[in-house]
């Protein structure tokens, strides 16, 4: 039970559904962010691979519901799914991902833990693989965006579904549509 009345059934609004229903003002702004960093093209990252950042991000925060969510998103954006969403997130350095996106995700996960731990080092690394500005700015942006929703969902103690079939669903609707009010 999340720690403030969110005036919702949490099982039919979970994780961030429910505060962005408690606070539709507050939403708005948020999913357009989301959709500004996971999916609006053109852009040098795929959706999957963006979704694959806040995913692996969201793990490292330990957050269940967005790092189940955004990785059955990533998942159902990649060719190769689940499995990579599962390698990434369980060994970076041995995923089949490319150089630039394994160096992208270290730069995440620098973000992660502070924005200062990102070093020249790891943006330069990242450039040596072929990293854009554009790719090295949103790669922090989505990282210090989705620590700031792990925190939210978190924070308020939110519903999180057990087990992917759960998240199914959502990927579908948010490929299809973007992200917005459910």
């Amino acid at each position: 039970m999340a720690h403030i009345d969110l005036g919702v059934d949490e099982t039919r609004f979970p994780g961030i559904t429910g505060p962005m229903m408690f606070r539709p003002e507050t939403a708005q702004p948020l999913n357009e962010l989301a959709e500004v960093l996971l999916r609006k093209l053109p852009h040098p990252l795929t959706p999957g691979e963006r979704e694959l950042i806040a995913a692996y991000v969201s793990g490292l925060n330990e957050c269940t519901f967005c790092c189940s969510s955004h990785s059955a998103f990533a998942a159902a954006q990649l060719p190769a799914g689940m499995a990579l969403v599962d390698q990434v997130r369980a060994n970076l350095d041995e995923a089949p991902v490319s150089p630039k996106l394994r160096a992208l995700l270290r730069i995440a996960g620098a973000v992660q833990e502070s924005g200062r731990k990102v070093t020249p080092d790891l943006v330069a690394a990242a450039r040596d693989e072929g990293a854009t500005d554009l790719e090295i700015h949103d790669t922090v942006l989505i990282a210090a965006a989705f620590c700031m929703y792990n925190r939210y969902v978190d924070g308020l103690a939110t519903f999180a579904p057990a087990g992917p079939d759960s998240y199914a669903a959502s990927a579908k609707r948010i490929v299809e549509r973007g992200y917005g009010m459910p």
